[in-house]
């Protein structure tokens, strides 16, 4: 489980590409504080360190599977590449930003990047619109892009908008996105739970009202 507060900007030294699968390799400061089979989100999706670097070193390696791959940006990833790196929360730790399990629920798109005063309002077009992932969303709540615990500024039929403070602009990746940039997006669990707890109930309910 994570929070979406980003803690490094890891650098990509080696994407190994198989049939199998993708093997990456990130060097960062964070590998250090890595055991081996811990949890790291990478751009917001939950990883394994597999591999560490010798003698303390600074890079981990993590293997990622095809559904993985299908349903996130790290399918894209290339060697040289900057990707946003949060260690698993520790369970003594405040929960700065919101619950994030790094599960990532599908791609957005950047449209489009508007400077307003010292904040940037970044809006990201959502697949499915109000039938996908934006039925979980909700303006003032909160979701996860690459990775990046934010609160939703705007939401209409077909995308919502994050304003970015100076601080989130330098500690990610955020800072030089620009249109056209796919983005991971995690919505709140809670949303897909509540969705699927009160589906019954609400058939239930569509089944009385229906004629007969």
């Amino acid at each position: 489980m994570f929070t979406g507060l980003v803690e490094d900007l890891g650098h990509v030294d080696a994407v190994d590409a198989t049939a199998d699968g993708v093997r990456l390799t990130v060097r960062t400061r964070l590998a250090a504080e890595l055991g081996h089979g811990d949890s790291i989100a990478v751009n917001g999706v939950c990883l394994t360190a597999v591999e560490l670097e010798a003698g303390g070193g600074t890079a981990f390696t993590a293997d990622v599977m095809h559904e993985t791959l299908r349903r996130s940006s790290l399918g894209a990833v290339a060697a040289g590449r900057t990707v946003n790196l949060e260690l698993a929360m520790r369970a003594d730790a405040r929960l700065g930003g919101h619950i994030v399990q790094g599960h990532v629920d599908g791609l957005g798109e950047i449209t489009s990047v508007v400077q307003d005063g010292f904040a940037r309002i970044v809006t990201v077009t959502v697949p499915g619109g109000t039938d996908g992932l934006l039925r979980y969303v909700v303006e003032k709540g909160s979701i996860a892009i690459d990775g990046i615990s934010l609160t939703v500024a705007r939401i209409d039929e077909t995308s919502l908008d994050v304003s970015l403070i100076p601080e989130t602009l330098e500690r990610t990746t955020l800072g030089v996105a620009a249109p056209g940039t796919p983005v991971n997006l995690e919505v709140d669990v809670m949303a897909k739970y509540a969705e699927k707890m009160l589906a019954p109930h609400l058939a239930a309910l569509r089944r009385e009202e229906s004629p007969t």
